[in-house]
């Protein structure tokens, strides 16, 4: 399967549906009185959490998701039908970023949950919601509310207890290969692992999950070598197993490259230096790094250091047994709550505040709230538009205009509605 840690997509809730015009049509009853029923709301957008799932790849070639629209209202006050949700499945440990500002939206680390992230817009009133005292037929209804578009990056960072780490070729596939059911790509040349690998060991009736990311190389925390995509996948760990080769066979300094690994981790997220780690001496079975050994040790002091040999399985049950126990004395990983969801109707940064701007002999009149009132307005209807006139004079937007110099014959823009100010009531 194509792993896929990353994807750009496009989301669009449902518009809603618009209201009705209708009138009551009953034998024996000449004036029937209005009843014109609402629109049915836009589909929300919504994420799911699907565990069995553990790439981004179903991204890979649908960029674009749309929920369904709401029906429009009917005769006898009958509502339309809610337009259909779309539900999007990722896999735990899924990112969701505004596109544009990068701001976090979401962190999806619990299995089975769901998240809202764009509601569809409300259904149109029908015209029985218009009738008053005074206006007891009216003929006109509420078209219904845009649905939300909004472009996310989706980044999956995965889960595990434990994250092994090294230079390329230090033994980290075979490792994982030895202790789980994974079967990494192994073979003797560098760059062998091209994307993470999970694996769930089972070890004296204990149970964690380990990941094997690919090798690491200097510049990693820049990027080089695709090591911002290797190392989003331990920021989630609770602890690191740096494997390091000392057979020397690399023509590295085995010091150096414990050094240059966690320089990368500090460099990348000073929390991953500071992260609890094993540092493991690996491929003890070749004489060379036998004779590494106590030189090795000795520079790390007091950092204790473990050897195995991968090829051979020794050391590993100690290792194993050192894991278990380091896992027993961290927390737990907290799940992330998630935030409220964005939707159309959010009130934050929607107030009455009117602005007006100025551009030439056309003003602008600024309101998110109002815009999206108006949009719902028939204006190929006068009655309609006799109601939008009154609502502009309630929000005040008429005063505004007089405020910011509008002169009669002006042009005044609101949202995509425009009209030519005549400063008559």
């Amino acid at each position: 399967m194509l792993f896929l840690d990353y994807a750009k997509i496009f989301l669009k809730s449902g518009q809603g549906g618009s209201g009705a015009v209708s009138f009551r049509r009953e034998k024996y009853v000449s004036r029937g009185g209005p009843d014109g029923g609402d629109g049915g709301r836009g589909g929300h957008i919504i994420f799911v959490v699907d565990s069995n799932l553990s790439t981004l790849s179903d991204f890979r070639y649908q960029h674009h998701f749309k929920a369904g629209n709401g029906g429009n209202g009917e005769a006898v006050n009958r509502f339309g039908k809610d337009g259909e949700d779309l539900r999007i499945p990722v896999p735990v440990g899924t990112i969701i970023r505004d596109a544009e500002s990068k701001a976090l939206i979401a962190d999806l680390t619990t299995p089975g949950a769901e998240f809202v992230i764009l509601r569809g817009g409300r259904g149109g009133r029908g015209n029985s919601h218009f009738a008053t005292p005074t206006r007891q037929t009216p003929r006109f209804s509420e078209k219904g509310e845009l649905g939300s578009e909004l472009w996310v990056e989706l980044e999956l960072k995965l889960i595990a207890d434990v994250g092994l780490i090294g230079f390329p070729n230090a033994g980290k596939s075979t490792l994982i290969s030895k202790i789980s059911a994974a079967r990494p790509k192994i073979a003797d040349y560098p760059f062998t692992t091209l994307t993470p690998n999970l694996g769930v060991v089972d070890y004296k009736g204990r149970s964690f999950v380990a990941v094997d990311i690919p090798g690491l190389i200097e510049g990693a925390h820049q990027g080089v070598g695709l090591g911002h995509q290797f190392l989003r996948h331990v920021e989630r760990t609770r602890l690191l197993i740096q494997l390091v080769d000392l057979s020397g066979f690399s023509g590295r300094d085995p010091y150096q490259d414990y050094l240059q690994i966690n320089q990368e981790l500090e460099l990348y997220n000073p929390d991953l230096a500071h992260r609890p780690q094993l540092v493991v001496a690996n491929k003890m079975d070749l004489p060379e790094a036998r004779a590494n050994f106590e030189e090795f040790q000795a520079k790390l002091a007091p950092v204790p250091v473990y050897s195995l040999s991968g090829a051979t399985g020794a050391g590993i049950d100690e290792l194993l047994n050192m894991i278990i126990q380091k896992l027993d004395e961290l927390p737990k990983a907290a799940a992330v709550p998630l935030p409220e969801p964005l939707t159309p109707l959010q009130p934050a940064g929607e107030t009455s505040e009117i602005q007006v701007l100025r551009d030439g002999s056309v003003y602008i009149v600024e309101n998110a709230a109002l815009t999206k009132r108006i949009a719902r307005f028939d204006l190929e209807n006068d009655e309609s538009v006799r109601s939008m006139q009154k609502l502009l004079k309630r929000w005040g937007v008429e005063e505004a205009l007089v405020n910011a110099g509008v002169k009669e014959g002006d042009l005044v823009r609101i949202g995509d509605f425009e009209f030519t100010y005549s400063g008559e009531d």
